[in-house]
């Protein structure tokens, strides 16, 4: 694991925009560009961390404070523990953490509840670029409170 650079922008934005595409219930709000954009930009303000496999991006997360504001994985690196290496290294260096996630997304909600999140609230979907009913998550458990 290290802090993302730059040239790392594509490869993030290619497992983001892959998840988009894989996921039928996701109703996206920008296009690609703008995914990518977004991406490059949390690069550049030291806010991503990026985990390899074989040499290439194979996961990223981006933590902005102590809010999680991104963690893929690529679909090929799943189950390999590089999601729960890059939470446990945000954890490392924060307090407290939290994030949202969308409800209809049960394998993130199980991730982040195995990692020791608890669920602060829920959401119509109101107040998100997309529409979608969505979960805040926070850590530790009495952060919840």
């Amino acid at each position: 694991m290290r802090r993302a650079r730059p040239k790392d922008a594509a490869a993030c934005a290619a497992i983001l925009r892959g998840w988009i595409d894989e996921t039928p219930w996701f109703r996206t709000a920008h296009p690609p560009r703008a995914d990518a954009r977004s991406v490059a930009g949390r690069i550049d303000a030291g806010a991503v961390t990026v985990a390899e496999r074989g040499g290439a991006v194979a996961a990223f997360l981006a933590l902005e404070g102590d809010y999680v504001a991104c963690l893929y994985v690529a679909p090929d690196a799943r189950g390999a523990g590089l999601g729960r290496r890059l939470i446990a290294r945000a954890k490392r260096r924060r307090q407290r953490l939290c994030l949202w996630t969308f409800q209809a997304n049960a394998a993130a909600r199980r991730f982040y509840e195995r990692e020791g999140f608890v669920e602060r609230r829920r959401t119509d979907g109101r107040d998100n670029d997309e529409g979608l009913p969505d979960v805040e998550y926070v850590w530790p458990a009495q952060e919840a409170a």
